[in-house]
This record gives structure tokens, C-alpha cells and sequence, in this order.
């Protein structure tokens, strides 16, 4: 049995690491573009309770926003490029050999 290898490109991995998400050749590109997603959504939330806490003035909102999507632009990039631009490498096997 062999699982498959990724090849990050560095400045994906330098963007991810802001994040605190540092993906191992066998982390699938769908799981860290899901796991980035997650930080992005809590974000996006806890943003909007500051508005609707008066932390955050109306008018700033939308700038706020847009600070956020683009301090989060991996995910400017659908899934299926993802998996583009994260390229498989040989499959590692699992197993030993007898």
C-alpha cells in the first residue's frame, strides 16, 4: 500500500504559515485549503460580532473585510487548483517489504 506525496510551493507554504498551518508532504491539499478555510470563517464571524458589539464602526466594516480576504487569498484559489498547483509526487509506501 503507498499514500501520495504533495509538493508544496513555497510561497503557498510561506502564506500558510502565517496561519500557523505548516502541511507535511502527505497532508492533502483539500484538508489544508479546508483547515484555512476554517480560521477564515471563525475570523469572518468573530468580525462581524464586533460590529454588532459596536467594537467596529459600520463604515470601517467593509475595509475590515477586505483586510481579511486578502490576508486570506489562498482561498482566492478554488479547490480544484489547489490540487493543481499542489503537485503529487511519487507514492511512499506504507508497508515494508518482507
Amino acid at each position: 500500500m503507498s499514500r501520495n506525496t504533495w509538493n508544496y510551493p513555497k510561497e503557498l507554504v510561506a502564506a500558510l504559515l502565517v496561519f500557523g498551518l505548516d502541511p507535511l508532504p502527505v497532508t492533502p491539499p483539500l484538508l489544508v485549503r479546508a483547515a484555512l478555510n476554517d480560521l477564515y470563517r471563525y475570523e469572518i464571524r468573530r468580525l462581524r460580532q464586533r460590529l454588532i458589539d459596536g467594537d467596529v464602526e459600520k463604515s470601517r466594516y467593509v475595509d475590515a473585510v477586505i483586510v481579511l480576504r486578502k490576508r486570506y487569498w489562498p482561498l482566492s484559489l478554488q479547490p480544484v487548483h489547489w490540487e493543481r498547483i499542489v503537485t503529487r509526487s511519487a507514492p511512499v509506501p506504507t508497508e515494508s517489504l518482507p
